[in-house]
């Protein structure tokens, strides 16, 4: 398939245009989408909110073409608040984790995101939309949730002009968060990250400190600054 004008880029992938109802994903690094698109199917048939899959091509994504902004970009808009952007995505993370894995047997575990921020939703008229599930995986809720925190809490400790947004989002999704995550997972993940630069792993130490102390039931985590 031959795709239509480049409509956004992320670390690693390119999303294309191909006509008014489809998009395509494809992976820089010539990477298969199947796995990606497995998760998705999943959910929307779950009733979770997520662009519905088309063919896999090639081993790019076909996808539906949402319409709306990013919550960044609705953010940056005045459309919504910091506290709400913490509170949907918080809502969002329970929602997804009231749902059966797909593949373990482990009756605990859930589909995880494991990159959830306001990048990553879209809102569309007809609600947000969570994007980009090329990082899913399954395992216990807890290690979302630090996930989730722990990328808010980099850019609320580094120099963006964003980081006061950011820090507004943290506390509002952890306001109402009664039980642990796992934070030290997190950290081990997004530690391990090749897409993250020198500068950004040199601010997972204070991002670590940061959400400790917003949200005590964590324990004990090591400092990590690679």
């Amino acid at each position: 398939m031959h795709p239509g004008p480049l409509l956004g880029s992320g670390r690693t992938a390119d999303v294309f245009v191909v006509d008014d109802a489809w998009v395509l994903r494809r992976y820089r690094n010539g990477g298969d989408a199947s796995a990606e698109a497995a998760v998705m199917s999943h959910l929307s048939s779950q009733g979770y909110p997520v662009p519905r899959v088309g063919p896999i091509a090639g081993g790019n994504l076909i996808m539906e073409r949402l319409s709306g902004p990013t919550m960044v970009e609705a953010l940056q808009q005045g459309m919504i608040t910091p506290e709400e952007t913490g509170a949907i995505l918080a809502g969002l993370l329970r929602r997804l984790h009231a749902l059966p894995p797909r593949v373990s047997t482990d009756p605990t575990d859930r589909v995880l995101h494991l990159d959830l921020h306001p990048e990553n939703v879209m809102l569309t008229p007809e609600g947000p939309v969570v994007i980009d599930w090329a990082d899913a995986g399954e395992g216990p809720p807890a290690l979302d949730w630090g996930m989730s925190a722990l990328i808010l809490a980099e850019v609320a400790v580094g120099p963006r002009a964003e980081a006061s947004l950011a820090r507004t989002i943290l506390v509002s999704l952890l306001s109402d968060v009664d039980h642990t995550i796992d934070l030290e997972r997190a950290l081990v993940i997004r530690a391990a990250n090749p897409t993250l630069s020198q500068a950004e792993r040199q601010l997972l130490g204070e991002a670590v400190a940061l959400v400790s102390s917003l949200h005590p039931a964590i324990g004990h985590v090591a400092d990590r600054r690679d």
